[in-house]
Order: structure tokens, then sequence, then C-alpha cells
């Protein structure tokens, strides 16, 4: 149990440290909107929830990440348009994750909402 922690904080630490060194671009302004951002493949246990979670606090991006029973992640997150392209650029682009797909809906917005969240577990009924 005690070897499986240490696996995690060295990836989460390794995770962190990747995120912050993503050169966030000067994006031009663009309308604030809200998606649901679906990805699927090899996107879980490669700290994938904690990259989105990185560089959305970073955007300065609400909203949050789960874990899906199906295996996929599935991301809501509101903020501008630009800057969620990016964000979904990047996470396709992670090298230690395999997105096969993506898919992305928009929602409404949620403006009471006002930081990103890492969902732990997902609950079913």
């Amino acid at each position: 149990m005690k070897r499986v922690n240490v696996f995690k904080k060295v990836r989460n630490n390794y995770v962190i440290w990747h995120a912050n060194r993503i050169q966030l671009l000067d994006l031009p302004s663009s309308p604030v909107v809200r998606k649901q951002v679906v990805f699927s493949g090899r996107v879980q246990n490669v700290g994938f929830r904690l990259e989105i979670y990185t560089i959305a606090e970073r955007m300065r991006l609400t909203g949050r990440v789960r874990n899906l029973n199906d295996g996929s992640v599935e991301l809501e997150v509101q903020g501008e348009e630009q800057q969620i392209s990016f964000l979904v650029h990047c996470m396709q682009s992670l090298k230690r994750a395999s997105v096969k797909k993506v898919t992305m809906s928009d929602l409404p917005l949620n403006e009471s909402e006002k930081d990103f969240t890492i969902v732990k577990k997902v609950h079913m009924d």
C-alpha cells in the first residue's frame, strides 16, 4: 500500500511540474462559454485530472473534472472559448495519456461558479 502512495506522490509532483511548464498563450479575448468535454482513451491513472486542474487554475477557468466509470474523463469548464480550446488541445497532445476521442458540447453558463475542482469519486445511483 505504501509503495502505491509513493508512486502516486511522485507522479502527482511530475504532473504539476509539467502543467506549470506549459507556455500559456496570450490569446485574443473571446466569449465566455461553458463546455462539457469527454476525453476517451487511456486517460485514467496517468494524472489527467490533475493536469487539467493545474492548467485550468493557471488560466482562471472554472468548472470540474471527474473520472467516469467507462474509463473516460469528463470536464465541465467555463471561461473564454479560446482558453478552453487551448486547454483541450493541451490534453489531446499529452504524451503520458492517449486521447482517442474528444466529445464536446455546449452547456448553460453557471454565473455563481467561482473555482475549479477535481471530483474524486463518481457515485452512480
